[in-house]
């Protein structure tokens, strides 16, 4: 049963991994968006009608999705003066709360955000700009995503803490 979750934990970290170079590709494509969006508007007097709305949905994107990069490398902000206040084998436990109270507070962000969700893939949402896209109705899905992706993280994360394998970040927390 042990190597069940352990080949689980390495397949959701490849996941992230995959998820989370994707996401900044994303995050290069924004540039590009707003750079063009800067020639056109301030060059030759046109702005786009698209470029600020496909920038901010490509960013949010990029943020929801790699959220279980950022958890499956241990790279969140962490309050790093807790763990030399209360020594190593403390600050083992108190990941273990944090990861447990993370699937709680996400798992409940995600039933909560479960219904409205299902609403919008039947009867989509519209923006209401100038390019009036489903933006609303695409963002209530990816956070949905990429919730559902974090809270499978975090359970890789608890898998490799009672295994006693969990990653330590680069920096010693």
């Amino acid at each position: 049963m042990g190597r069940f979750f352990a080949r689980y934990a390495a397949a959701t970290d490849r996941v992230s991994v995959f998820v989370g170079h994707a996401c900044s590709a994303m995050f290069f494509a924004c540039i590009g968006f707003s750079a063009l969006e800067v020639v056109m508007r301030y060059g030759f007097d046109h702005p786009t009608s698209w470029s600020i709305e496909v920038t901010m949905a490509l960013c949010a994107t990029a943020w929801v999705m790699s959220v279980g990069y950022v958890t499956e490398r241990n790279r969140h902000i962490a309050i790093t003066m807790l763990e030399l206040v209360v020594g190593p084998k403390v600050w083992r436990y108190f990941r273990l709360m944090q990861i447990i109270v993370s699937i709680l507070a996400v798992g409940t962000l995600v039933a909560a955000l479960w219904g409205p969700a299902l609403r919008v893939i039947e009867r989509p949402e519209y923006s209401g700009t100038a390019l009036n896209s489903i933006q609303p109705s695409y963002l209530k899905v990816v956070l949905v995503i990429g919730c559902v992706l974090y809270v499978l993280q975090l359970l890789a994360n608890l898998i490799r803490w009672f295994q006693g394998t969990e990653k330590a970040a680069a920096d010693g927390h």
